[in-house]
Protein backbone atom coordinates (compact mmCIF):
# COMPACT_ATOMS: atom_id res chain seq x y z
CA UNK A 1 0.00 0.00 0.00
CA UNK A 2 2.96 2.22 0.82
CA UNK A 3 4.41 1.36 -2.19
CA UNK A 4 1.68 1.92 -4.25
CA UNK A 5 1.07 5.84 -2.36
CA UNK A 6 4.49 7.22 -3.15
CA UNK A 7 4.61 7.32 -6.72
CA UNK A 8 1.06 8.14 -6.91
CA UNK A 9 1.84 11.62 -4.62
CA UNK A 10 5.37 12.21 -6.46
CA UNK A 11 3.44 12.48 -10.25
CA UNK A 12 1.05 14.63 -8.44
CA UNK A 13 3.53 16.88 -7.10
CA UNK A 14 4.80 17.33 -10.79
CA UNK A 15 1.61 17.89 -12.14
CA UNK A 16 0.97 20.40 -9.64
CA UNK A 17 4.25 21.64 -9.91
CA UNK A 18 3.84 22.25 -13.57
CA UNK A 19 0.28 23.46 -13.74
CA UNK A 20 1.05 27.17 -13.46
CA UNK A 21 3.93 27.12 -16.21
CA UNK A 22 1.22 25.63 -18.20
CA UNK A 23 -1.77 28.49 -17.55
CA UNK A 24 1.36 31.05 -17.85
CA UNK A 25 2.19 29.46 -21.08
CA UNK A 26 -1.87 28.90 -22.63
CA UNK A 27 -2.25 32.89 -21.28
CA UNK A 28 0.91 34.18 -22.74
CA UNK A 29 1.74 36.08 -19.61
CA UNK A 30 3.18 33.86 -17.54
CA UNK A 31 6.78 35.39 -17.54
CA UNK A 32 5.29 38.64 -17.25
CA UNK A 33 2.97 38.36 -14.42
CA UNK A 34 6.14 36.00 -12.70
CA UNK A 35 8.62 39.38 -13.14
CA UNK A 36 5.55 41.49 -12.02
CA UNK A 37 5.02 43.81 -15.37
CA UNK A 38 2.45 43.47 -17.67
CA UNK A 39 2.10 43.90 -21.28
CA UNK A 40 1.34 47.09 -23.33
CA UNK A 41 -1.91 45.50 -24.60
CA UNK A 42 -2.60 44.30 -20.74
CA UNK A 43 -2.35 47.90 -19.41
CA UNK A 44 -4.34 49.50 -21.87
CA UNK A 45 -7.05 46.99 -21.42
CA UNK A 46 -7.31 47.22 -17.79
CA UNK A 47 -7.18 51.73 -18.19
CA UNK A 48 -9.00 51.94 -21.08
CA UNK A 49 -11.32 54.16 -19.38
CA UNK A 50 -8.57 56.16 -17.94
CA UNK A 51 -6.99 56.03 -21.60
CA UNK A 52 -10.41 57.52 -22.93
CA UNK A 53 -10.92 60.29 -20.43
CA UNK A 54 -7.66 61.87 -21.23
CA UNK A 55 -7.96 61.70 -25.16
CA UNK A 56 -9.66 65.00 -25.51
CA UNK A 57 -7.39 66.78 -23.68
CA UNK A 58 -4.30 64.89 -25.45
CA UNK A 59 -6.11 65.85 -28.70
CA UNK A 60 -6.21 69.69 -27.94
CA UNK A 61 -2.88 69.30 -26.43
CA UNK A 62 -1.69 68.18 -29.43
CA UNK A 63 -3.51 70.45 -32.57
CA UNK A 64 -3.11 73.66 -30.21
CA UNK A 65 0.20 73.38 -28.95
CA UNK A 66 2.20 71.00 -30.75
CA UNK A 67 0.98 71.26 -34.05
CA UNK A 68 2.07 75.11 -34.22
CA UNK A 69 5.55 73.87 -33.50
CA UNK A 70 5.77 73.25 -37.50
CA UNK A 71 5.30 76.55 -37.86
CA UNK A 72 8.32 77.79 -36.44
CA UNK A 73 9.94 76.46 -40.11
CA UNK A 74 9.25 80.39 -40.99
CA UNK A 75 12.00 81.62 -38.85
CA UNK A 76 14.62 80.52 -41.47
CA UNK A 77 12.45 81.43 -44.26
CA UNK A 78 11.85 85.32 -45.71
CA UNK A 79 8.00 84.76 -44.98
CA UNK A 80 5.11 86.56 -46.96
CA UNK A 81 1.72 85.84 -45.62
CA UNK A 82 0.24 87.40 -48.38
CA UNK A 83 1.72 85.30 -50.95
CA UNK A 84 -1.43 83.10 -50.48
CA UNK A 85 -5.08 83.08 -48.41
CA UNK A 86 -3.90 79.85 -47.26
CA UNK A 87 -0.82 79.55 -44.23
CA UNK A 88 0.30 76.24 -45.36
CA UNK A 89 1.26 77.62 -49.00
CA UNK A 90 2.39 80.50 -48.64
CA UNK A 91 5.29 78.25 -46.11
CA UNK A 92 5.93 76.39 -49.17
CA UNK A 93 6.21 79.16 -51.39
CA UNK A 94 8.38 81.55 -49.12
CA UNK A 95 11.95 81.26 -50.22
CA UNK A 96 14.52 79.83 -47.56
CA UNK A 97 17.38 82.27 -46.08
CA UNK A 98 18.90 79.97 -43.52
CA UNK A 99 20.60 81.65 -40.61
CA UNK A 100 20.15 84.87 -41.68
CA UNK A 101 17.15 85.79 -39.88
CA UNK A 102 19.06 84.62 -36.19
CA UNK A 103 22.34 86.63 -37.70
CA UNK A 104 20.38 89.86 -37.61
CA UNK A 105 18.80 89.21 -33.93
CA UNK A 106 21.66 88.57 -32.45
CA UNK A 107 23.42 92.11 -33.97
CA UNK A 108 20.46 93.83 -32.60
CA UNK A 109 21.26 95.87 -30.18
CA UNK A 110 17.07 96.41 -29.41
CA UNK A 111 17.27 92.67 -28.51
CA UNK A 112 19.49 92.06 -25.71
CA UNK A 113 17.80 94.94 -24.21
CA UNK A 114 15.29 92.85 -24.26
CA UNK A 115 17.11 90.20 -22.58
CA UNK A 116 18.36 92.56 -20.12
CA UNK A 117 15.05 93.88 -19.07
CA UNK A 118 13.65 90.29 -19.04
CA UNK A 119 16.22 88.67 -17.00
CA UNK A 120 16.59 91.70 -14.59
CA UNK A 121 12.82 91.23 -13.85
CA UNK A 122 12.96 87.57 -13.78
CA UNK A 123 15.18 88.04 -10.44
CA UNK A 124 13.71 90.81 -9.02
CA UNK A 125 10.23 88.76 -9.09
CA UNK A 126 12.18 85.32 -8.16
CA UNK A 127 13.34 87.66 -5.13
CA UNK A 128 10.47 89.69 -4.21
CA UNK A 129 7.31 87.74 -5.45
CA UNK A 130 8.29 83.90 -5.11
CA UNK A 131 8.37 83.49 -1.49
CA UNK A 132 5.38 85.42 -0.96
CA UNK A 133 2.67 82.49 -1.54
CA UNK A 134 4.26 80.32 0.79
CA UNK A 135 4.99 82.79 3.58
CA UNK A 136 1.37 83.83 3.25
CA UNK A 137 0.22 79.74 3.25
CA UNK A 138 2.35 79.55 6.56
CA UNK A 139 0.33 82.80 7.93
CA UNK A 140 -3.13 81.14 7.10
CA UNK A 141 -2.30 77.87 8.53
CA UNK A 142 -1.62 78.88 11.64
CA UNK A 143 -4.77 80.91 11.97
CA UNK A 144 -6.72 78.29 14.82
CA UNK A 145 -10.22 79.81 13.79
CA UNK A 146 -11.42 78.04 10.31
CA UNK A 147 -13.78 81.23 9.39
CA UNK A 148 -11.34 83.56 9.42
CA UNK A 149 -8.95 81.68 7.44
CA UNK A 150 -11.67 81.05 4.90
CA UNK A 151 -12.27 85.32 5.00
CA UNK A 152 -8.50 85.71 5.01
CA UNK A 153 -8.19 83.10 1.69
CA UNK A 154 -10.73 84.80 -0.28
CA UNK A 155 -9.77 88.25 0.42
CA UNK A 156 -6.35 87.34 -1.12
CA UNK A 157 -7.82 85.28 -3.84
CA UNK A 158 -9.88 87.64 -5.09
CA UNK A 159 -8.03 89.85 -7.70
CA UNK A 160 -6.80 86.27 -9.57
CA UNK A 161 -10.26 87.68 -11.33
CA UNK A 162 -9.35 91.04 -12.05
CA UNK A 163 -8.05 91.41 -15.58
CA UNK A 164 -4.72 93.59 -16.06
CA UNK A 165 -6.41 96.93 -17.64
CA UNK A 166 -8.13 97.01 -14.03
CA UNK A 167 -5.30 95.96 -12.03
CA UNK A 168 -3.17 98.98 -13.81
CA UNK A 169 -5.85 101.28 -13.60
CA UNK A 170 -6.25 101.05 -10.12
CA UNK A 171 -2.24 101.56 -9.53
CA UNK A 172 -2.46 104.47 -11.42
CA UNK A 173 -4.88 106.11 -9.57
CA UNK A 174 -2.80 105.37 -6.86
CA UNK A 175 0.59 106.16 -7.87
CA UNK A 176 0.14 107.81 -11.13
CA UNK A 177 1.44 111.66 -11.54
CA UNK A 178 -2.35 112.61 -10.16
CA UNK A 179 -3.06 109.63 -8.28
CA UNK A 180 -3.73 109.71 -4.34
CA UNK A 181 0.09 109.57 -3.38
CA UNK A 182 0.64 112.33 -5.58
CA UNK A 183 -1.90 114.45 -3.74
CA UNK A 184 -0.89 113.36 -0.52
CA UNK A 185 2.95 114.60 -0.58
CA UNK A 186 1.38 118.11 -2.31
CA UNK A 187 -1.12 118.77 0.36
CA UNK A 188 1.82 118.71 2.97
CA UNK A 189 4.58 120.52 0.71
CA UNK A 190 5.93 118.28 -1.63
CA UNK A 191 6.49 117.48 -5.08
CA UNK A 192 4.19 114.80 -6.20
CA UNK A 193 5.71 111.35 -7.92
CA UNK A 194 4.43 109.82 -10.51
CA UNK A 195 5.82 106.25 -10.35
CA UNK A 196 3.94 105.00 -13.12
CA UNK A 197 6.12 106.60 -15.59
CA UNK A 198 9.39 105.93 -13.57
CA UNK A 199 12.21 103.70 -16.04
CA UNK A 200 13.79 102.87 -12.67
CA UNK A 201 11.16 101.46 -10.56
CA UNK A 202 9.20 99.99 -13.47
CA UNK A 203 10.24 96.15 -12.21
CA UNK A 204 9.10 96.85 -8.66
CA UNK A 205 6.29 98.43 -10.10
CA UNK A 206 5.59 95.32 -12.18
CA UNK A 207 6.62 92.67 -8.95
CA UNK A 208 3.86 94.71 -7.10
CA UNK A 209 1.44 94.32 -9.51
CA UNK A 210 1.52 90.85 -9.35
CA UNK A 211 2.25 90.40 -5.62
CA UNK A 212 -1.17 92.09 -5.52
CA UNK A 213 -3.29 90.33 -8.11
CA UNK A 214 -1.64 86.66 -8.39
CA UNK A 215 -0.47 85.67 -4.51
CA UNK A 216 -3.85 84.39 -3.61
CA UNK A 217 -3.70 82.26 -6.57
CA UNK A 218 0.06 80.70 -5.65
CA UNK A 219 -0.89 79.85 -1.55
CA UNK A 220 -3.51 77.12 -3.11
CA UNK A 221 -1.25 74.94 -4.06
CA UNK A 222 1.09 75.06 -0.56
CA UNK A 223 -2.46 75.11 1.01
CA UNK A 224 -3.01 71.85 -0.24
CA UNK A 225 0.48 70.63 0.37
CA UNK A 226 0.21 71.34 4.26
CA UNK A 227 -3.00 69.77 4.40
CA UNK A 228 -1.90 66.63 3.83
CA UNK A 229 0.66 66.88 6.85
CA UNK A 230 -0.70 64.48 9.65
CA UNK A 231 -1.56 66.20 12.71
CA UNK A 232 0.18 63.63 14.73
CA UNK A 233 3.96 65.01 13.10
CA UNK A 234 2.83 68.34 15.03
CA UNK A 235 1.84 66.67 18.64
CA UNK A 236 4.99 64.78 18.46
CA UNK A 237 7.15 67.47 17.94
CA UNK A 238 5.03 69.19 20.85
CA UNK A 239 5.80 66.66 23.06
CA UNK A 240 9.83 66.78 22.49
CA UNK A 241 9.49 70.02 23.20
CA UNK A 242 9.14 72.03 19.80
CA UNK A 243 7.99 75.22 20.12
CA UNK A 244 5.76 77.11 17.15
CA UNK A 245 8.67 78.26 14.93
CA UNK A 246 10.34 74.76 15.03
CA UNK A 247 7.57 73.14 14.55
CA UNK A 248 7.44 74.92 11.25
CA UNK A 249 10.93 74.92 10.80
CA UNK A 250 11.35 70.57 11.29
CA UNK A 251 7.76 69.92 10.40
CA UNK A 252 6.23 72.51 7.90
CA UNK A 253 9.13 73.62 5.76
CA UNK A 254 9.94 69.82 4.81
CA UNK A 255 6.54 68.61 3.45
CA UNK A 256 6.28 71.89 1.53
CA UNK A 257 10.18 71.81 0.22
CA UNK A 258 8.68 69.05 -2.64
CA UNK A 259 5.98 71.87 -4.02
CA UNK A 260 8.32 74.32 -3.70
CA UNK A 261 11.32 72.71 -5.75
CA UNK A 262 8.87 71.78 -8.19
CA UNK A 263 7.58 75.47 -8.61
CA UNK A 264 11.10 76.74 -8.56
CA UNK A 265 11.59 74.84 -11.24
CA UNK A 266 8.57 75.79 -13.32
CA UNK A 267 9.71 79.54 -12.51
CA UNK A 268 12.94 79.37 -13.56
CA UNK A 269 11.50 77.29 -17.28
CA UNK A 270 9.62 80.50 -17.31
CA UNK A 271 11.87 82.96 -17.07
CA UNK A 272 11.90 84.51 -20.36
CA UNK A 273 7.93 84.66 -20.27
CA UNK A 274 7.04 87.74 -17.34
CA UNK A 275 3.83 88.87 -18.32
CA UNK A 276 3.01 89.66 -21.75
CA UNK A 277 -0.28 92.18 -21.54
CA UNK A 278 1.15 93.54 -17.92
CA UNK A 279 3.63 94.63 -19.79
CA UNK A 280 2.32 95.53 -23.31
CA UNK A 281 0.03 98.30 -21.50
CA UNK A 282 2.84 100.22 -19.76
CA UNK A 283 4.91 99.43 -22.55
CA UNK A 284 4.32 103.07 -23.89
CA UNK A 285 4.05 104.76 -20.34
CA UNK A 286 8.24 104.07 -19.64
CA UNK A 287 9.53 104.05 -22.85
CA UNK A 288 11.04 100.52 -24.88
CA UNK A 289 14.04 101.11 -23.10
CA UNK A 290 12.99 99.67 -19.77
CA UNK A 291 9.66 98.31 -20.83
CA UNK A 292 11.08 96.13 -24.09
CA UNK A 293 10.73 92.24 -22.88
CA UNK A 294 11.24 88.84 -25.20
CA UNK A 295 7.35 88.78 -25.40
CA UNK A 296 6.97 92.27 -26.55
CA UNK A 297 9.71 92.77 -28.65
CA UNK A 298 8.54 89.27 -30.69
CA UNK A 299 5.03 90.80 -30.98
CA UNK A 300 6.23 94.25 -32.31
CA UNK A 301 8.14 92.74 -34.47
CA UNK A 302 5.79 89.87 -35.72
CA UNK A 303 2.24 92.01 -35.30
CA UNK A 304 2.96 95.53 -35.63
CA UNK A 305 6.44 95.85 -38.11
CA UNK A 306 4.78 92.24 -39.88
CA UNK A 307 8.49 90.86 -39.93
CA UNK A 308 7.31 87.78 -39.14
CA UNK A 309 10.18 85.34 -40.23
CA UNK A 310 12.72 87.77 -37.92
CA UNK A 311 9.41 87.27 -34.43
CA UNK A 312 9.79 83.47 -34.80
CA UNK A 313 13.33 83.46 -35.00
CA UNK A 314 13.57 85.68 -31.98
CA UNK A 315 10.51 83.53 -30.53
CA UNK A 316 12.69 79.93 -31.09
CA UNK A 317 15.19 81.21 -29.26
CA UNK A 318 13.36 81.93 -26.05
CA UNK A 319 11.91 78.68 -26.33
CA UNK A 320 15.11 76.65 -26.57
CA UNK A 321 16.61 78.89 -23.95
CA UNK A 322 13.36 78.18 -21.41
CA UNK A 323 13.60 74.26 -22.61
CA UNK A 324 17.60 74.12 -21.29
CA UNK A 325 16.54 76.51 -18.42
CA UNK A 326 13.99 74.15 -17.32
CA UNK A 327 16.34 71.18 -17.50
CA UNK A 328 19.26 72.67 -15.57
CA UNK A 329 16.98 73.74 -12.68
CA UNK A 330 15.50 70.06 -12.84
CA UNK A 331 18.60 68.40 -12.85
CA UNK A 332 19.56 70.87 -9.58
CA UNK A 333 16.39 69.72 -7.77
CA UNK A 334 17.83 66.18 -8.34
CA UNK A 335 21.04 67.06 -6.56
CA UNK A 336 18.91 68.49 -3.97
CA UNK A 337 17.32 65.32 -3.34
CA UNK A 338 13.91 66.04 -4.94
CA UNK A 339 11.88 64.72 -7.59
CA UNK A 340 11.49 68.03 -9.95
CA UNK A 341 9.43 68.22 -13.06
CA UNK A 342 9.78 64.72 -13.46
CA UNK A 343 12.07 61.54 -12.14
CA UNK A 344 15.59 60.42 -12.40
Amino acid sequence: MSHSTVPRSDAEASTSAKTPVASGDATGGGEERGSGKLSLRHRFRRDRVLVLMTLPAVLLVLVFNYLPILGNVVAFQDYDPYVSDNGIISILNSPFVGLENFQRIFEDSAFWNAVENTLVLFFVQLVLFFPIPVLLALLINSVVRPRVRAVAQAVLYLPHFFSWVLVIAVFQQMFGGAGMLSQLLRQNGYNGIDIMTNPDTFPFLLTAQSVWKDAGWGIIVFLAALASVSPDLYEAAAMDGAGRWRRMWHVTLPALRPVIALLLVLRVGDALTVGFEQILLQRDAVGPGAGEVLDTFVWWNGVRNQDFSYAAAAGLIKGVVSIGLVLAANKVAHLMGEQGVYKK
